[in-house]
């Protein structure tokens, strides 16, 4: 499971003006039209063809719990892309992004400053560049650590520097421990 990717997900889904489809049928018909066929479907699935066929035609109504697991995901992932892609956008360009989290944090800084690590419960409004660089390395398929690095140097930024108003020999924010993370367009 992914914490910063889901997340991420998670708040731009907040955004959908229509609800995915509930029922198992109703999502594997869906899948059907998106993919243009049940033989993809059945093989993103790891299911037979037949299978998708009989939940098309509502033969079968109730799917195991890992099988639903992976069509409500797969449903949410391809489910209103142009309001996704203009969530993403929003954000990029004028909106920025909340991060509430609980996690523990602490920071590289000179010698005499007290840099102990912590539980912080933050919520901060990210920029949109930051929103922008966040939603670009998810794009690009990187790892949770770079996106947790990614975070850290938008807390450090935003929250510890305060937009360069201070701490400005903060060297770098260990973000850690995570306990919470959403995130807010």
């Amino acid at each position: 499971m992914s914490l910063f990717g889901d997340g991420l997900d998670a708040a731009v889904q907040k955004a959908f003006t229509r609800p995915t489809p509930k029922s198992a049928p109703a999502q594997m018909r869906y899948l059907v039209k998106q993919l243009k066929g049940t033989k993809a479907v059945a093989q993103m699935l790891h299911i037979s063809q037949r299978t998708v066929e009989r939940y098309v035609k509502d033969q079968i109504k109730k799917p195991r719990p890992d099988l639903a697991t992976r069509l409500e995901r797969e449903v949410k992932t391809r489910w209103q892309p142009q309001i996704r892609a203009k969530a993403r956008q929003k954000a990029a360009t004028t909106g920025g992004i909340v991060i509430d989290t609980r996690a523990r944090m602490g920071y590289t800084a000179p010698i005499g400053s007290t840099d102990q690590d912590r539980i912080r419960h933050l919520t901060v409004a990210l920029s949109p560049q930051h929103a922008a660089r966040l939603f670009e390395a998810q794009e690009a398929g990187a790892s949770e650590r770079e996106l947790q690095e990614i975070a850290a140097e938008a807390l450090k930024e935003v929250y510890f520097q305060d937009n360069g108003r201070r701490a400005g020999s903060l060297e770098e924010v260990r973000f850690t421990d995570i306990e919470h993370l959403e995130f807010g367009l």
